[in-house]
């Protein structure tokens, strides 16, 4: 697995305290950049900015991304532009949280 795929995974780790679904499937990073020394730049976001674990959740984040084997560096970006919404989250993290209407009408009706 590559260093970049076990970023990821690590990203898949890292919950929302308030969310059954993990940061990557709710659509909170905006970019991973791995260079070829280890170093990860990572941009994420936050559901709201003054969510209630705006301190805590990037922090979880960085520490996940730190514990990769490999992994020499992280630069956290905390960026709100664009904003969050729920159209990123991805569709297995709108199942998790019962969110309908992910799947369109036309392919029900088939």
């Amino acid at each position: 697995m590559s260093l970049q795929d076990q970023v990821m995974a690590a990203l898949r780790t890292v919950y929302d305290p308030e969310m059954p679904v993990n940061v990557y499937e709710l659509g909170l990073i905006y970019g991973v950049n791995v260079d070829e020394t280890g170093r990860v730049d990572l941009q994420m976001t936050l559901t709201a900015p003054n969510c209630p674990v705006a301190e805590s959740l990037p922090a979880d984040v960085e520490r996940a991304v730190r514990a990769v084997p490999g992994v020499t560096g992280v630069n956290l970006q905390l960026v709100f532009d664009p904003p969050w919404t729920k159209d990123r989250i991805s569709e297995a993290g709108k199942l998790a949280l019962g969110i309908e209407e992910i799947i369109p009408i036309a392919r029900l009706r088939r």
